[in-house]
């Protein structure tokens, strides 16, 4: 506790003192100075602190002051204070107090001596200051800078899986490509190719997390998404779990990834289904904001402006606040051991803040919960269906690839499958070594992979190079998101793909890139997780 000193208030009439005790906003309580059982007794309450505790004047007076005190482990010190107290050194704290409803209410309070004639101290003051919207404030802040250092972990940690995975799911294609370890590891090759899809779908949610996974954003109208979903989702719910549809956004169109929306949806769905009791529902509802200014008051209220609600609802288990205090953090789950992987809900939070959204929850036990998504709207007309990407040649290669890819396992792996396809290949760990190995190669490099680029790092001054050498250069940027663009290049040239990437996958965009077609899109991914 904090000992501070401060002056003595000049003694006005009794009746004024007491009209200004009852119009402060502070809470205001006099004690007897003897310490009795449970605290001090109090003497007189003044109207704010019957408001701050929902208690009449009659519920206070005569009552111990430890009453009103949520936690009494400062009491010790408290007690130290008054056996020593004198006018003008105040004993000051903060914690809960306690509410008749049991709503939280956190304060601060200073509690002064008054002394009588003859300096003897003969009642003590207690002043309660409602902190309660601050120090929500300031969890949230916490909580904030909590939720982006464990981002930023899992964006490290997920780089590291993206390599291992590409050599596992890599190797499983080459061994399930020839025909002897077809006949004789047939199952046991495709459960391995599986397990490793299965995982880099968790790198996926984990690099969402971080907000470093690649967003393909268009417009879409979120109440045809819905019902579009609306099968798969019910299915999940099955059986003896119902879904309901109540949409009424208008307009109801975001700018959103539709794949990744389409697993926020399902992952929703499934917290549901988990929460929910046999005959238990589970309702999906759009409606339209519109938030004027003026009405987000506080920092973490929502921006003004015009979003499209997307809410899913159950009538299920309900959380505590100590669970929802921990719900978006990757790997935190309240289920069973085995029986989730904790990133569900961060995935969640990492597709709605790479959107540009904003996500609330609202729950308690036994009361069920509610998710809700706020998404931009936008005025833009759904776009048509995109055609089919044209066929691929079947031709083999025979052009120079320069290769650069740090992790060894990974650069080797994708080099022999580029040279099995008929490819010359030079490959180097960093870029730096890069451009020496080119020009002894005798030969233009025709198509450079390489990690992501930066305008000046090094693998972009090896690109502009190796471009110098020969104009008719092709970029593949092989990284863990979206790469920005070479201005420089000419867009038909360059491509990304995004790790980890199936063989057949690369091989694709690299006869894709070399023949002027650019990079054909990724299928879209939809891995369920608890």
């Amino acid at each position: 506790m904090r000992v501070s000193r401060a002056r003595p208030a000049p003694g006005p009439h009794a009746s004024l003192l007491a009209a200004a005790l009852g119009a402060l906003g502070d809470g205001v309580l006099i004690a007897a100075a003897g310490w009795s059982r449970g605290g001090l007794k109090i003497i007189f309450a003044n109207d704010s602190l019957c408001a701050m505790t929902g208690r009449a004047v009659l519920e206070l007076s005569g009552h111990s002051h430890g009453e009103i005190h949520a936690d009494h482990s400062h009491f010790a010190a408290l007690r130290r204070w008054l056996d020593h107290a004198v006018p003008g050194l105040a004993f000051t704290g903060e914690g809960y107090l306690v509410r008749r409803d049991d709503v939280p209410l956190y304060a601060t309070w200073t509690f002064s001596a008054v002394a009588g004639p003859d300096g003897r101290v003969t009642h003590v003051v207690v002043v309660y200051r409602d902190m309660t919207a601050k120090r929500r404030l300031q969890e949230e802040v916490v909580h904030a800078q909590r939720i982006e250092a464990v981002g930023r972990l899992a964006g490290g940690v997920a780089h590291d899986f993206n390599n291992l995975l590409s050599v596992i799911n890599g190797y499983c294609e080459i061994l399930g490509s020839k025909p002897a370890m077809r006949r004789h590891a047939a199952r046991e090759i495709g459960e391995i190719h599986r397990a490793g899809r299965t995982a880099a779908g968790l790198v996926r949610q984990l690099l969402a997390f971080s907000r470093r996974q690649a967003l393909h954003p268009v417009v879409v109208s979120l109440n045809q998404l819905v019902r579009d979903n609306a099968p798969i989702l019910t299915k999940l719910l099955r059986p003896g779990k119902f879904l309901t549809l109540d949409l009424q956004a208008d307009p109801d169109r975001a700018r959103v990834d539709p794949a990744q929306l389409q697993q926020v949806l399902l992952n929703l769905v499934l917290n549901a289904r988990d929460a929910l009791a046999p005959g238990g529902e589970a309702v999906i509802r759009t409606r339209f904001r519109d938030i004027a200014l003026g009405q987000n008051r506080r920092h973490t209220d929502l921006p003004p402006g015009r979003y499209v609600v997307l809410a899913v609802s159950d009538n299920g288990a309900g959380m505590d606040e100590t669970a929802q205090a921990h719900l978006f953090e990757p790997f935190y789950t309240t289920k069973e051991l085995g029986q989730g992987t904790g990133l569900g809900l961060a995935l969640v939070y990492g597709v709605v803040q790479q959107s540009g959204g904003h996500i609330f929850v609202e729950s308690a036990p036994a009361a069920g919960t509610t998710f809700e998504i706020f998404l931009p709207a936008v005025d833009e007309p759904v776009p048509l269906g995109d055609a089919l990407p044209a066929a691929l040649p079947a031709t083999r290669g025979r052009e120079t690839i320069l290769l650069v890819e740090e992790d060894n396992v990974v650069r080797k792996m994708v080099a022999g499958i580029l040279t099995a396809d008929g490819y010359r290949v030079l490959d180097v760990a960093l870029p730096t070594g890069a451009l020496r190995l080119a020009r002894r190669a005798g030969q233009p490099v025709e198509l450079l992979i390489a990690p992501h680029q930066s305008p000046g790092d090094d693998s972009e001054k090896l690109a502009r190079a190796l471009y110098a050498a020969d104009a008719g250069l092709r970029v593949l940027v092989a990284a863990n998101h979206e790469p920005p663009r070479l201005t420089w290049l000419a867009p038909d040239a360059q491509g990304g793909i995004t790790k980890p990437f199936a063989l057949s996958q690369l091989l694709r965009a690299v006869r894709s890139l070399l023949n002027g077609q650019g990079v054909p899109a990724a299928p879209p991914h939809f891995t369920p997780s608890g």
